[in-house]
């Protein structure tokens, strides 16, 4: 029951940052039953297909992959902070990564390619380092890290502001289990309850209209949980 509640709250906070930044896509569904290695996951849906990735949506998924961990210590403490986050950790650094090697989004090292990205025989895509000073390597990190910091500190900001939404929607996904992002966008703006009167328990319904105009990522991608060593 300890863990099924911490992977509620991690989930929990994963979707109430999405669902409150502007730029990210919409809530396809939020689950906790686990799947793999993962104990849980929040999947969003882009509203159609886009071939390139914008400034905003790319601070709106910094803060969102972390909303998981900071809800952990804002609800069950620093000391119980878990290392279910391995994998939203990973997937913010890597993004922060993109963000100032290669696509030079950031102010301090400008539009420069720092990093090739090269396809061997296999098919197989590896990244390789293009030559750069002590100066600059240390300016890289700083800057990654400045990336990944701000993605965590608007997730606090945004779990504090609605800490009670945090906690009606992670009791939301203790008792139902999975909720749709219909269902989460009625539990946070109406507090009208899932109806699951005709036995469709955790079957995700369609999404209404609406959302960003602003284009999205290329695929549905879902932000993992709590997960075993090594997910």
């Amino acid at each position: 029951e300890d863990e099924k509640r911490m992977t509620a709250y991690h989930e929990a906070g994963h979707a109430l940052v999405r669902f409150h930044m502007k730029a990210s896509d919409p809530i396809h569904k939020a689950t906790i039953i686990p799947r793999g290695g993962a104990l849980g996951m929040v999947v969003s849906m882009p509203e159609r297909d886009n071939y390139s990735y914008h400034r905003d949506k790319m601070y709106a998924d910094l803060a969102s992959v972390m909303g998981g961990r900071v809800a952990e210590e804002l609800i069950f403490g620093y000391d119980k902070v878990s290392s279910g986050a391995s994998s939203d950790i990973q997937q913010a650094t890597k993004l922060a990564r993109a963000m100032v090697l290669k696509w030079g989004m950031s102010d301090k090292l400008g539009p420069l390619l720092y990093e090739d990205s090269q396809e061997n025989f296999l098919g197989y895509s590896q990244s390789q380092s293009l030559s750069m000073s002590n100066e600059t390597a240390k300016l890289v990190d700083s800057e990654i890290r400045a990336l990944v910091d701000g993605g965590y500190n608007e997730a606090t900001r945004l779990l504090k502001k609605y800490k009670k939404q945090l906690a009606t929607l992670a009791e939301g996904l203790l008792e139902f289990e999975t909720l749709t992002g219909d269902e989460i966008a009625a539990l946070l703006t109406s507090g009208t309850r899932p109806d699951r009167s005709e036995g469709d328990k955790g079957q995700p319904k369609p999404l209404s209209a609406g959302g960003s105009s602003i284009p999205k990522t290329r695929k549905p991608k879902g932000i993992g949980g709590p997960a075993s060593a090594g997910a």
